[in-house]
């Protein structure tokens, strides 16, 4: 059975965002595209003189709408809508059961300030069975369509052809799930693949550094031979993506969006939990660059 691209939509320009970005996502991974719309009727959502009538028939509308708007865009698109009743971050999990990617929007703060991922978007990253991609849409953006309610405007161009895909390495936990995701979209995009692993020494093995000059490059040597390592089952796999690495010293998430700001994409990697009940977690590294990256974000469940 073929496994869709998944999007959750509720009529934001942060849920436009995401389903141009799917669609195209479907279209490079020659995939099917699945809307989902979730609908809660929550009183203090709306105007207190709508009716609970007037939500709902907005909220049947939604999907279809933006379902409509990605056929007349992008006409070999498969492309269809689902509404469920339910919590939105419920219902975006038990759709990502069945979804090669699960992907939504959220919105920006600016440049400095980064994503506004909400406690739906952070439970669902924390909880989905299958990848989640976060894309991000333009704060001004959104409140320019929501007040006109207008057709919103083209998306964003796709990446440039030479933007590369940055993976996000961990080498105590590198998780297969997240190297392949990686991989894979690295060739779909014919895009170069750029490696990232971020390393602390440890106090006790750098003291007495001065009494031996190469020692800091035997540590970094060391690294960059295991990241290579680690790799190189899927430099076999995949030999038409061209790879380059980076094993350097330092706060990862700080490489990872240095790296990042030409990125089409930056793929990291999360643990499942096994222990349950588990509240949500994403780790400080993936919730440093979710909230900071400028390109869409995926992130991988793994182990």
């Amino acid at each position: 059975m073929t496994r869709p691209v998944v999007v959750g939509v509720d009529g934001s320009p942060a849920g436009l965002a995401a389903a141009d970005w799917g669609a195209r996502e479907a279209l490079l991974r020659d995939l099917p595209l699945r809307l989902v719309h979730a609908w809660e009727w929550q009183p203090g959502d709306h105007d207190p003189s709508a009716s609970v009538e007037g939500a709902r028939l907005w909220s049947e509308g939604v999907a279809q709408k933006v379902t409509e708007q990605l056929r007349r865009r992008y006409p070999d698109l498969d492309v269809w809508a689902t509404r469920i009743i339910g919590p939105p971050r419920d219902v975006l999990c038990r759709a990502a059961k069945d979804a090669e990617v699960l992907v939504i929007g959220t919105v920006s703060a600016g440049r400095l300030a980064g994503f506004l991922l909400g406690s739906v978007a952070t439970a669902v990253v924390a909880r989905a069975a299958a990848p989640v991609v976060l894309v991000r849409a333009g704060a001004q953006e959104g409140e320019a369509a929501s007040e006109s309610g207008a057709e919103p405007p083209a998306p964003r161009p796709p990446a440039r052809a030479d933007a590369p895909v940055v993976l996000g390495l961990d080498l105590s936990h590198p998780g297969d799930a997240v190297i392949t995701f990686a991989f894979q979209a690295a060739a779909v995009r014919a895009a170069p693949l750029v490696v990232v692993h971020g390393w602390n020494p440890l106090p006790y093995s750098v003291y007495g550094l001065g009494a031996r000059l190469t020692f800091g490059a035997d540590l970094g040597a060391k690294r960059r031979e295991s990241v290579s390592r680690t790799l190189q089952p899927w430099r076999e796999r995949y030999p038409g993506v061209e790879v380059s690495t980076q094993a350097v010293v330092g706060e990862p998430a700080r490489h990872l969006l240095d790296a990042a700001a030409r990125a089409a994409l930056v793929v990291l990697g999360r643990h499942r939990r096994t222990k349950l009940p588990s509240p949500p977690h994403i780790g400080h590294i993936t919730h440093a660059v979710l909230h900071h990256c400028p390109a869409p974000v995926a992130v991988v469940p793994h182990g």
